[in-house]
């Protein structure tokens, strides 16, 4: 985001930064609204999840609270909400009818000391290993079950005690439905499935939409439902909320040990799995790191804690974490303060809670359900042909249950795999020049010798043959039956050339003929392929002659590409828009992170990215300030990038005390105190400008860095002068190595703001 600075006074020695109390306060102000919203959303939710399970309806709110606090304090992923969990709603039903609810509570509090030992041994990735469709499969049956479930409570009779029994008496439930029930449930329902919608209405209507959109739907589809319920004074049965009692703490439970530790592992497995993965999706949506093993640590105290006092199983949710995102949360606190929202709540407001019709919660509870079914995940399933693992998942589930579902999903996907092994595609080509092309697609194992020597076989002795393989998985049945072959084939007269599918457009012409003269060289990348290409080089020694090896494939690729593009450039001269003042770290790769080209950019790179102050004693330098003022005058950029980076040795220096040390100073001392700026603004207001948590004082200094030399780069008259015009804007921008995410400092906040691949707002400018 940016804005344009000639609307905005500046100050003769100091850029309008926001000051680090703004940034924090701003900060706060987000994470307040947003925990009031996911607050709003948690409250409903967490009834209607306690009344599916058949738990106590305080076991949802107990849940809520302790996921909120326990988890926002303690977890990996500092903007996701966790709470009684949708995915675990089948699981704990059975696991209440079967061994009763405090039992229940024993069991969940197992299962958070299995995570939390997880979680400390260092294997929360280790969740994200199974398929995406056994995982999407899950979710769809264990909604596809709530859905069934409640719709018995919608239709004012009471679910069965699983999946398929709902579905043998759903027949005699439709043909005798209490209408109250039915007439509340319907208007929630109808609620929750329009409400989003509002803001597509044409004209005014679509604008007063969009506003009440804000408002939470479940918060709206409840009120509406009980509203009308008091209103016409319908008989219903409602909310239940005894006062927490100490009988309600966990009881060891009773039956087979195997049973129960198969009942700790199904809670262990789907509340882990469902957390690791809404983790990752929150990681993504707010283009933050997080860590998974602190997040699973986190995931098993809350359930430690929630089975101690009698509260639900926790996970993190994709329904609240979205929310949280998309409401505008900045840190952890929202999270921690929606905990707290909904602890006052189950304390104070117990009398309007019990006013709720359960056909009201019942209907929230099924439309989440149906949500779980993603049509979006079934075709991204479908593309990958993997349905087969997706439809016996769900089937599973459904029918018997979470964990026997999940086990039958994950063996149809094993063999899936194996399957996909044996088939391996052998296409044979002839090129008129009478030579052969031989191409392998997918694995060669044992299993696909013999389709590879019927291919090979087919050959004439002496002819010319090209072998390429796509660099899949080859056995030792194939690597022998492949080798053997070209042992025989040459003793024949022929001769043979084996290729990778890199080199295979090198080497063959479209149509299958071998060029002439051409051979595999040690440089396997191809022209304008990702930067991630440069790994296929080969390793040298001599660095110079892995240069030239660069420098020949440029030559031979990439300049044809581009050398009409430089011819006019040459003729024309350079008008490049930015100045982009940057560190010299060989990791900035500048063209890479800005995705420009010849022309675009006039680069200054120096050590930690300074702007040495002019009238500074014995720490200035010209150099930058001339290429400043070339870049200003003569060619009149329009605007002015400097770039920070993660890990900045320079910055590390500087808190050394490197640029202090007693001695002659060296040439890197002096041009250290350029920085001293920076360090004194560190020292004085102290982590002011991330608008996430950093990782490090390091990390302080190099945003501070930007900040600081933005006002320094104002101290040159010529960059002073065409601002005060608004002909020239100033943008702060740093970029994480690690996550490889660009920030760039806003105005307005103060705050330095990931820059996401669907913002198009322009920048907004730093000064």
């Amino acid at each position: 985001m940016t804005l344009d600075i000639s609307t905005a006074p500046i100050a003769s020695d100091t850029t309008d930064h926001a000051p680090p109390a703004a940034g924090r306060k701003a900060r706060a102000s987000f994470d307040l609204s947003a925990s009031l919203v996911v607050f709003l959303i948690a409250v409903p939710f967490s009834l209607g999840i306690a009344l599916a399970t058949g738990a106590p309806l305080t076991a949802g709110l107990i849940g809520a609270a302790v996921g909120g606090i326990v988890v926002g304090l303690l977890g990996g992923t500092s903007l996701q909400v966790s709470g009684p969990s949708a995915a675990l709603t089948v699981v704990t039903a059975g696991l209440i009818s079967q061994y009763g609810w405090q039992a229940t509570c024993a069991i969940t509090l197992a299962a958070g000391l299995l995570q939390l030992l997880l979680g400390a041994r260092g294997l929360a990735r280790t969740a994200l290993a199974v398929s995406p469709a056994v995982v999407h499969g899950m979710l769809a049956g264990v909604g596809l079950a709530i859905a069934i479930a409640q719709l018995h409570v919608v239709l004012g009779g009471s679910p069965q005690s699983s999946a398929l029994a709902n579905l043998i008496a759903l027949p005699g439930q439709l043909a005798g439905p209490h209408l109250p029930a039915v007439m509340v449930g319907a208007l929630a329902i109808g609620i929750l499935c329009g409400w989003p919608r509002l803001g597509r209405l044409p004209g005014r209507a679509g604008e007063l939409g969009t506003r009440l959109a804000r408002i939470p739907g479940p918060l709206v589809a409840i009120t509406a439902a009980t509203a009308l319920s008091m209103g016409l004074s319908l008989r219903l049965a409602r909310v239940e909320i005894p006062a927490w009692q100490p009988q309600s703490l966990p009881a060891l439970p009773h039956g087979p040990v195997v049973g129960l530790l198969a009942a700790v592992l199904t809670v262990t497995a789907v509340a882990s799995v469902e957390s690791l993965l809404s983790a990752v999706a929150v990681d993504r949506m707010s283009n933050r790191s997080g860590d998974l093993d602190r997040e699973l640590r986190g995931q098993g105290l809350a359930n430690m804690v929630s089975g101690l006092l009698g509260g639900l199983p926790v996970a993190g949710g994709a329904v609240r974490s979205t929310a949280n995102v998309r409401a505008g949360a900045r840190t952890r606190w929202s999270s921690v303060l929606h905990g707290v929202w909904v602890l006052l709540a189950a304390v104070a407001l117990t009398g309007g809670l019990r006013r709720i019709p359960l056909a009201a919660l019942a209907a929230l509870v099924l439309v989440v359900g149906l949500q779980m079914v993603s049509f979006a995940h079934i075709r991204k399933v479908h593309q990958h042909r993997e349905f087969p693992v997706y439809l016996a998942t769900v089937l599973g589930v459904v029918l018997l249950g979470v964990l026997p579902g999940v086990a039958l999903g994950a063996a149809i996907a094993v063999l899936l795999a194996l399957h996909r092994l044996t088939r391996a595609h052998v296409d044979v080509t002839a090129a008129p020049d009478g030579s052969f092309a031989v191409r392998t697609h997918g694995p060669l194992t044992f299993a696909a010798v013999p389709r590879l020597s019927r291919a090979l076989g087919a050959i004439p002795p002496a002819a010319r043959v090209t072998v390429c393989h796509d660099g899949s998985f080859l056995d030792h049945a194939a690597y022998e039956a492949l080798h053997s072959w070209r042992g025989g084939h040459e003793a024949g007269g022929g001769t043979v050339l084996m290729v990778t599918e890199r080199q295979a457009d090198e080497v063959l012409d479209p149509d299958g003929a071998v060029r002439s003269g051409s051979s595999a060289g040690p440089h396997r990348c191809r022209a304008w392929t990702p930067w991630v290409g440069h790994h296929c080089i080969e390793q040298q020694e001599d660095p110079h002659g892995r240069l030239l090896d660069g420098v020949r494939v440029f030559q031979q690729h990439t300049a044809p590409l581009v050398r009409p593009e430089l011819a006019r450039l040459a003729r024309e001269g350079q008008t490049p828009s930015e100045l982009f003042l940057t560190c010299a770290d060989s990791r900035l790769v500048t063209s890479m992170i800005t995705n420009s080209g010849p022309g675009d950019l006039f680069t200054v790179r120096n050590v930690g990215n300074l702007v040495p102050a002019p009238y500074e004693p014995g720490a200035a330098d010209d150099s930058v300030a001339a290429a400043v003022q070339y870049a200003v005058e003569a060619l009149e950029v329009r605007s002015i990038t400097i770039c920070g980076h993660s890990g900045c040795g320079a910055m590390k220096a500087l808190l050394d005390g490197v640029h202090e040390r007693p001695g002659p100073p060296t040439a890197l001392t002096r041009w250290l105190r350029n920085g001293r700026g920076s360090l004194d603004r560190l020292r004085r207001a102290p982590a002011g400008f991330a608008a996430r948590p950093t990782t490090d004082l390091v990390e302080e200094l190099c945003l501070t860095n930007v900040v600081q030399q933005l006002d320094q780069l104002l101290a040159n008259p010529a960059v002073e002068r065409r601002v005060e015009e608004g002909s020239l804007r100033l943008v702060g921008m740093y970029f994480d190595f690690a996550t490889a995410q660009a920030y760039v400092l806003d105005r307005r906040s103060g705050l330095f703001s990931p820059v996401t691949e669907h913002d198009t707002t322009p920048l907004r400018t730093a000064a």
